[in-house]
């Protein structure tokens, strides 16, 4: 008979689930909200201790399983424009641990803890983790060459954009036709969904949907708060326009593809720059 201790079982979930949580946000570049990911994890610990209760076993059914995937997704993803991509993704690596779990487990020779998909304490720690890297690492591969645009026009890569101490993170297209670029510094201009970018701002000081198509007016009202300096104008020509203006804000740090390129500006777009989602910015050759 087998053994199980709640705490270590909610304690082996709970790390897990974080790690699915935050690896789903990494892979698919979404911000890091790092507090609805230990909620959603501690949640889905929960559910696993349940499982294995008295009475409870009915929760091991595959319907109960989906609802308590979604309801993670839901607490750590709600909100998002991609949530059901999310999900899918969420669910993908869910899976394919599961089976990194048990195929590493048995070429070593040991007895994995797997019950229903969930992961209980006679699984080795490190087979757990050795099998998360590749799972992360694969995943991430074969999801960025899927996303990734042939020819002139680029590829999606993961983009990281910090101010003030607050950081958001998404996916950028490299566009080498935008030729949109710093007039002082000369490097390229980040051009970004404006809304993927109120979280960087202080309180109070994020410009709304309606400022963003009236640059102008939004640089007048901000500039004489905490981000004094760092706003300006950027003028711009497109397809359809002739003569455009961009909000455009001077970050502390832009991480394109892992490389640090420093200080970029950062245009606000007022729309979507992309139809199909797979990114939310546009970016140059750097």
């Amino acid at each position: 008979m087998t053994v199980i201790y709640i705490d270590s079982l909610f304690l082996l979930n709970l790390v897990v689930n974080y790690l699915l949580l935050l690896c789903t946000a990494r892979v698919a570049g979404e911000a890091l909200h790092r507090l609805r990911f230990a909620l959603a994890a501690a949640l889905g610990a929960f559910y696993a201790c349940a499982v294995f209760l008295p009475g409870l076993g009915f929760l091991n059914h595959i319907a109960c399983q989906v609802a308590a995937a979604v309801l993670m997704a839901l607490v750590s993803f709600g909100g998002a424009r991609r949530f059901f991509r999310l999900l899918a993704l969420f669910l993908a690596l869910s899976c394919a641990l599961g089976g990194a779990v048990l195929v590493l487990g048995l070429l070593g020779g040991k007895a994995v803890g797997l019950h229903g998909g969930i992961l209980f304490p006679r699984v080795d720690l490190k087979v757990v983790l050795l099998a998360a890297a590749v799972c992360y690492v694969v995943l991430g591969t074969l999801l960025r060459k899927l996303s990734a645009h042939g020819g002139s026009r680029g590829a999606v890569v993961p983009v990281t954009v910090e101010l003030l101490g607050r950081r958001v993170a998404f996916h950028a297209l490299v566009d080498t036709g935008n030729t949109l670029t710093d007039p002082v510094s000369g490097k390229p201009v980040l051009v970004a969904e404006g809304m993927r970018l109120l979280p960087l701002f202080p309180p109070g000081e994020a410009p709304a949907v309606v400022e963003l198509q009236d640059p102008a007016g939004a640089l007048e009202r901000l500039s004489k708060g905490k981000l004094r300096g760092r706003l300006r104008l950027l003028p711009y020509r497109a397809v359809g326009v002739e003569r455009g203006m961009l909000l455009c804000l001077r970050p502390d740090r832009v991480t394109v593809d892992g490389k640090d390129c420093g200080v970029l500006l950062v245009a606000l777009s007022p729309g979507a720059v992309s139809d199909c989602g797979s990114h939310c910015a546009l970016i140059g050759a750097i």
